[in-house]
């Protein structure tokens, strides 16, 4: 029998499942998960350690979008059950995705049938530029940017080539989506041992005009100041992201989650870039940042809006990011247009 002086702080059980204190007190609430005991006088939780694996299946489970009443079913099930309980969740997932991409062809062809013609502004606006960029306490800098007349980018690598986010970066700047998609491309096809484990994001506002074309995969972002708000413009491609915006997961449940990085998109072959046209404005701010920005600096709002110069606003995102601990690459790019 666990004792009491083997029980877990609410904050120290948190860390060990990957959730936050505030998702624990959810499930609390829901019955899915009840703390050890709680205090008559104080009503702090405080946990068994043996309640941990019952708290990362939670978790797992709320990470593939399972609904909290459906979870409460595996977990009162025996593990057998609990298996079939969860491949017939999965079959469902799989059956209603499918209703929904016939739909959604469907509707496309609808929309693009109805798109009136696309006319670009003659007007040319003046960008002013700041960055920042940092290896943060990883062994090596995977992450790139480029900034150049016309165009702004950033990317985010991950395996074991360090300079794939740069070559993917520069294989776009001279030959668009495609050329990018071809340098990832060419070590699976050259069949190189260390192809399947590398990969990278990419994110890219090409300035025309007063037209910024956004190409973006992965989980960067790019901002929009306008008239003293702040809007994301692209999605995160991660699994996270589309559970939260689906309703499925709390932004709480996912900050700690061990999987919050898990992508559902990268530079690969066959990709789908999400493309986005934003029609620009003078006064306008358009920033980009990795994850290693908005992942540890939980409110980038006040930074972003102040009435400052584009290095003077990244370099103050990256203080921020540098005193949350930095535990990543951390990109900012800043472009001021007037």
């Amino acid at each position: 029998m666990t004792s009491t002086q083997d029980r877990l702080t609410i904050g120290d059980f948190a860390r060990a499942a990957g959730l936050t204190p505030k998702a624990l007190r959810l499930y609390d609430d829901l019955g899915l998960l009840r703390p050890a005991e709680v205090d008559e006088h104080s009503g702090y939780r405080r946990y068994a350690p043996a309640q941990l694996e019952r708290a990362r299946l939670v978790a797992t489970l709320r990470l593939v979008g399972m609904p909290l009443a459906r979870i409460q079913q595996v977990l009162d099930g025996s593990p057998a059950a609990a298996a079939r309980e969860v491949e017939a969740y999965w079959l469902q997932v799989e059956a209603d995705t499918t209703s929904r991409r016939d739909i959604v062809t469907t509707l496309v062809q609808q929309l693009r049938s109805e798109a009136p013609d696309m006319t670009l502004s003659t007007d040319t606006l003046h960008a002013t530029f700041g960055t920042s960029h940092r290896r943060g306490r990883r062994d090596s800098q995977q992450d790139a940017y480029v900034v150049r007349p016309g165009l702004v980018g950033v990317a985010d690598g991950y395996g074991l080539r360090d300079d794939l986010a740069a070559a993917a970066l520069e294989a776009f700047a001279t030959a668009g989506l495609e050329g990018a998609v071809a340098e990832v491309g060419a070590d699976l096809a050259a069949g190189l041992p260390d192809a399947p484990s590398s990969g990278t994001t990419l994110t890219a506002v090409v300035l025309d005009g007063a037209s910024a074309r956004i190409t973006h995969v992965g989980d960067a972002r790019v901002w929009l100041v306008r008239g003293g708000e702040l809007r994301q413009v692209t999605h995160d491609h991660t699994v996270v992201a589309a559970l939260i915006e689906a309703g499925q997961l709390t932004p709480d449940e996912a900050r700690s989650h061990e999987h919050r990085n898990l992508l559902n998109r990268a530079l690969t072959p066959g990709v789908m870039a999400d493309e986005v046209v934003l029609d620009l404005r003078p006064g306008d701010r358009v920033v980009l940042t990795t994850d290693g920005v908005h992942s540890y600096a939980e409110d980038l709002a006040p930074l972003l809006l102040a009435d400052a110069a584009p290095q003077e606003v990244a370099d103050a995102v990256a203080a921020v990011v540098v005193e949350a601990g930095e535990p990543d690459n951390h990109t900012v790019v800043v472009v001021d247009l007037s």
